[in-house]
């Protein structure tokens, strides 16, 4: 029982430190107060709760369905990153573009409106994007066929993706201090900053997809 409780905890810090930096919720956290700058506190901290429950569902979907999926429609992981990172960079380029006035008053968002919005852009690809859905299918791939390893493996990776999406969820919802923090100048400088670097990100996923499928880094020998 101690050897499957070692197991047990070693695979959660497995699944932590692969998924973690890549859905990186600290600095994701200016990102997410650029695109609900016209919400209240609660509305943020609720949007952040639903961001971090879809992005759960996807990684917990992603690792024990995702390679059958992609193999169902016939998509490989690196044309995933392909499409993904078009997808990043395109987001990452309009709010680059964002000119950043709001029209007088705040626009009042209903229900729907704000359940759309958690899981698009907020959740995907903003949260869960194409690189962490890329590592959470690799993970489920490498899955033992075996009955008990297997279940050892599986019980670590939905912990590790509950702990990754909780820490999602607290940096999101208490992201507000770092508005009050840097105060409109400052955000408004982060936020250029996070819309860049949402581009940067969107580039590099594309370019890991396109040298995967054609071997540009590789030497030549």
């Amino acid at each position: 029982m101690t050897v499957e409780i070692h197991g047990i905890v070693q695979g959660v810090l497995l699944a932590v430190a692969a998924l973690l930096p890549i859905v990186n919720p600290i600095g994701n956290a200016p990102l997410f107060l650029t695109l609900t700058a016209d919400l209240t506190d609660r509305e943020r901290r609720s949007l952040a709760r639903k961001v971090a429950i879809n992005g759960f569902i996807l990684l917990v979907v992603a690792v024990f369905i995702g390679d059958y999926i992609l193999d169902f429609f016939g998509v490989s992981v690196p044309v995933l990153q392909v499409a993904g990172g078009l997808v990043v960079a395109s987001l990452g380029f309009g709010l680059l573009r964002d000119s950043g006035d709001k029209p007088p008053g705040r626009i009042v968002e209903d229900e729907s409106q704000l359940e759309a919005k958690a899981f698009y852009p907020l959740t995907l690809p903003v949260t869960v994007g194409p690189g962490a859905i890329s590592v959470a299918v690799t993970i489920g791939a490498n899955f033992p066929s075996t009955p008990q390893p297997f279940f050892d493996d599986a019980i670590s990776a939905v912990i590790g993706a509950f702990i990754v999406c909780l820490s999602t969820y607290l940096c999101f919802a208490f992201a507000e201090r770092l508005q009050h923090a840097l105060g409109k100048t400052g955000l408004a400088v982060v936020m250029r900053l996070s819309a860049f670097i949402l581009l940067c990100i969107g580039v590099q996923i594309l370019w890991n997809g396109v040298d995967a499928l054609f071997g540009i880094s590789k030497p030549h020998g």
